[in-house]
């Protein structure tokens, strides 16, 4: 998420109560997690695991629980909880907002696109040329949808992340305050949820097709030309390639990279990076071929025990 105009180290320790590490007038012009941020960004780290991660990455200011040594341009701001100021920070410059009509005035949608009765459109939503929008649809506040897009009945498209803190006293819930960015001719089934950026984008490339009953989480980038059949399950911060197809009931855990033209068989659940081009089935998936290979050989085990035996 961007900051404009940018603020500084200054500003954002007042407005949290932090101690700081820089000069006060370092420059602040964004707001991302650890996978996004890109120079001029704040980010947060309450975990040692994560520490090097964060002080490494592009980020130039950074929240931490920790007094450690600043990296050579960036800034600190100690804070004791920096989730909590985190979202702080995400509440202040993109503040929730509440509607009464189904279709927000600060939205833009083309005068060729048309949405049936029941569809709720959020604040400042772009809609883009002959998009077709089916009853029940839900579009939350920022989404950008492409043009020549069909979005089949029921689906919601930037619901919030699924991503919380647990405490003592129960699960802190981050605050939303990324988008959905569906470009030209994809196609979304219905009840197909798709989840927004935490502060990011979560993204469906141009001309992709998604069955009904998907699910996609938060800043998840799907590329160009994808298919995903029914049931499939996508969670945050996937990145999708290009001409992937993922059959009935795949499952894709965080943080993992599916490679250009990579094909997951129903059922499927990958545990790890999938190469470009290859065919992958089962659960922990792997390539087809050896997969088939080890279901032919378990189904001659009971053969083989009983000859064991005898």
């Amino acid at each position: 998420m961007r900051i404009d105009p940018s603020t500084t180290l200054k500003e954002i320790a007042a407005l949290i109560g932090a101690k700081t590490v820089g000069d006060d007038n370092h420059s602040i012009t964004g707001i991302n997690e650890i996978h996004k941020v890109v120079p001029g960004d704040i980010v947060f780290v309450d975990h040692p695991k994560y520490y090097d991660k964060a002080l490494q990455s592009a980020a130039t200011t950074i929240i931490i629980n920790k007094d450690v040594d600043c990296p050579k341009g960036k800034a600190l701001l100690i804070s004791d909880d920096p989730f909590r100021d985190f979202n702080i920070i995400t509440r202040h410059y993109s503040p929730s907002s509440t509607q009464h009509l189904e279709v927000c005035h600060d939205s833009s949608i083309a005068e060729t696109a048309f949405l049936y009765p029941n569809v709720v459109v959020g604040h400042n939503v772009t809609i883009g040329e002959n998009t077709i929008i089916h009853p029940g649809v839900v579009i939350y506040d920022n989404a950008v949808i492409g043009n020549d897009v069909i979005i089949h009945a029921n689906a919601v498209i930037g619901a919030h992340a699924f991503y919380y803190k647990k405490r003592p006293s129960g699960f802190d819930k981050m605050h939303t305050c990324g988008r959905v960015v569906i470009h030209d001719k994809v196609e979304i089934g219905a009840s197909t949820t798709i989840d927004s950026g935490v502060t990011g984008d979560t993204v469906i490339g141009e001309g992709s097709k998604i069955d009904n009953h998907v699910h996609i989480g938060h800043d998840t980038v799907v590329g160009k030309k994808c298919l995903f059949a029914a049931q499939v399950g996508i969670a945050g911060c996937v990145v999708v390639g290009d001409n992937v197809t993922l059959w009935g009931q795949v499952g894709i855990p965080s943080g993992l990279k599916i490679g250009d033209g990579a094909v997951l068989l129903g059922q499927s659940g990958i545990m790890g990076d999938a190469e470009p081009g290859k065919t992958y089935f089962g659960s922990p998936a792997g390539e087809h071929k050896t997969k088939y290979r080890e279901l032919a050989a378990l189904r001659q085990l009971p053969e083989i025990l009983s000859k064991l035996k005898s």
